[in-house]
């Protein structure tokens, strides 16, 4: 798979289920730059992704002689490194806002869906999980009536952390009812519609709605 259209020497280690590497392939669509992408997964890392990450985390970026190994900070280097269309607003109190709001979605959003995602755990736990999340997501529906993306009149970073959750839902058995979360669908509509985001998904994450 390869996301095409600016010439680059990129390589993307990514795993192709994870939300992590999608919100950095989701990036990548949106800034039209092409990357090789080497799909793998957590218990697939080879020695020489170790070579480049003593983590040996995904995603990790290698663009020549740099290796990030950390999604946000890839985004964040990526959305510097090609500024156009840019995803962070220009001024430092709504930047600030902006990366906020991503935090608050890694401890509120992320780490439960990680654990609904590996699927390991005992079932009261998961159970629980599962319930959190989904009280968590619609507790904040009237958010998606406010503004045309999240908390944002433009399409931002904090968009490309939302959707990889959002279009996991389903994989992990939460469902979104469509009377009483009106915003909450459309906006699930709409960025699901956009051709990045189209481009970013592979066949394993496309499987997850059919």
């Amino acid at each position: 798979m390869t996301i095409a259209a600016k010439r680059s020497s990129m390589i993307l280690f990514s795993d192709p289920r994870d939300h992590y590497s999608h919100r950095v392939r989701m990036v990548l669509a949106e800034k039209g730059v092409t990357v090789e992408l080497s799909d793998s997964t957590a218990a697939e890392i080879s020695k020489d992704m170790f070579d480049l990450n003593p983590y040996g985390s995904l995603p990790t970026l290698a663009d020549r002689d740099l290796v990030l190994y950390e999604a946000n900070v890839i985004m964040e280097y990526l959305d510097e490194r090609y500024p156009h269309p840019p995803l962070l607003p220009v001024y430092p109190v709504q930047r600030a806002q902006a990366r906020l709001w991503i935090s608050r979605i890694e401890k509120e959003w992320s780490e439960k869906l990680d654990i609904l995602m590996s699927g390991k755990g005992r079932e009261a736990t998961i159970t629980k999980v599962r319930k959190d999340l989904r009280e968590s997501i619609l507790s904040i529906i009237p958010v998606f009536s406010e503004k045309p993306f999240f908390m944002s009149e433009e399409f931002s970073l904090v968009d490309c952390c939302v959707a990889p959750i959002l279009w996991r839902l389903k994989e992990v058995g939460i469902m979104i009812p469509e009377r009483s979360s009106k915003a909450l669908v459309a906006y699930m509509q709409k960025i699901f519609e956009r051709d990045a985001f189209r481009n970013s998904l592979t066949e394993a994450e496309q499987e997850m709605q059919e």
